[in-house]
């Protein structure tokens, strides 16, 4: 038998998606009314990288919804280690390095790759490989997800700001951080030097900001306005924000959201 404590926790899971998600338990598409499950897909790429183009490419076709029952929310997070051989990528940062590397314990891996692509925070697979990621979503959209929501999503001056609400936290993994975060919808370069030199490159959802905003435990929820800083001169129209709830380490990824942003 379940235990009463449970079945109360349940409940209020329940109850509480109902009143930020009008009765649906899984996050919707930006424009449609269709239930789908939200699945993050983490790219982890370089413009220094000549395996990453395909993997760039790829990801954008994974942006159009695809897989059916899935709402794909993909990030591409520009590592800076390949930044050494003739080339800085000017979307790469030291923490998304930091951030794969975390990964690479996760999964016991001898060393970390690009093109890498994280599922949910609990497959990997390499991210030109097209069946092996669908796979890993297919199987990431049968899981229960906790319903997160962003609202009043704005940028002003050089500070995007949103409200963001949580369900209730499972008694398992009775831990989780919400993590918020800023995207480039669209970004392209003209790459002059390295292993991709002479290459015009594009990709999607450039991640410009990934903040942990806040952590909550087992039964609790999260509802806070949040707000980053990104570089200036940004057309509110480019961007778009997700948050979502992540086991520390990071671990598995229990609940997304994408939005984007007011005018």
């Amino acid at each position: 038998m379940k235990r009463p404590a449970f079945v109360l926790l349940v409940l209020a899971a329940l109850f509480l998606a109902a009143a930020l998600f009008g009765g649906d338990t899984h996050s919707r598409t930006s424009g449609g009314g269709d239930a789908r499950t939200p699945v993050v897909a983490e790219l982890f790429t370089s413009e220094g990288c000549s395996s990453c183009p395909p993997a760039d490419l790829l990801l954008q076709k994974f942006d159009a919804q695809p897989i059916p029952g899935a709402q794909l929310i993909v990030l591409s997070e520009h590592v800076d280690y390949w930044n050494h051989i003739g080339w800085t990528d000017p979307y790469s940062s030291s923490a998304y390095s930091e951030r794969q590397s975390a990964y690479g314990k996760r999964f016991q891996l001898d060393s970390v790759y690009t093109p890498q692509l994280v599922v949910d925070g609990s497959n990997e697979v390499v991210g030109s490989d097209s069946s092996q990621a669908r796979k890993a979503f297919n199987q990431a959209v049968t899981a229960e997800k906790v319903p997160i929501r962003i609202s009043a999503a704005i940028l002003e001056s050089n500070v995007v700001k949103a409200h963001v609400e949580t369900g209730p936290l499972p008694a398992r993994p009775g831990k989780a951080d919400i993590v918020f975060v800023v995207a480039l919808n669209h970004a392209e370069s003209q790459v002059a030097g390295g292993e991709n030199s002479g290459r015009r490159l594009t990709h999607v959802a450039v991640v410009r900001s990934l903040t942990k905003v806040g952590s909550i435990d087992a039964g609790q929820s999260f509802a806070q306005d949040v707000s980053v800083k990104i570089e200036k001169g940004i057309d509110p129209a480019e961007l778009r924000v997700i948050a979502f709830l992540q086991e520390p380490g990071p671990g598995k990824i229990l609940g997304a959201s994408r939005e984007k942003l007011s005018h």
